[in-house]
């Protein structure tokens, strides 16, 4: 991979909330959520307790998929960073993958 070009992200996460479906002037379906995670990391050889609240959207199919599930839920995802808008620098998530967790 070319350096500079790599941009996915992983996380274990539990819904927090969900938009309801909208849709893009072409008629395409986005929805919209925050993601919770919490985990002990190693961090320079010492554990430590994170967490933290991460928005993130699903554009097409994924958006249906997203729009149906409950706050609570438990998911792995993964897909990659952007900034939200032209106007807000602020990243969000973009989800190319939803994969819902044991126990749900």
């Amino acid at each position: 991979m070319p350096a500079g070009t790599a941009n996915e992200l992983r996380l274990a996460a539990r819904i927090v909330e969900v938009s309801a479906l909208r849709r893009t002037p072409a008629g395409i379906p986005v929805a919209s959520c925050v993601l919770a995670h919490a985990s002990r990391q190693i961090e320079a050889g010492v554990a430590r307790e994170v967490s933290l609240e991460l928005s993130a959207m699903a554009i097409g199919d994924l958006a249906q998929v997203l729009a149906g599930v409950s706050p609570g839920t438990q998911v792995s995802v993964s897909g990659f960073m952007a900034a939200k808008s032209a106007r807000s620098r602020m990243p969000i998530l973009h989800l190319n993958v939803i994969e819902f967790m044991e126990g749900n």
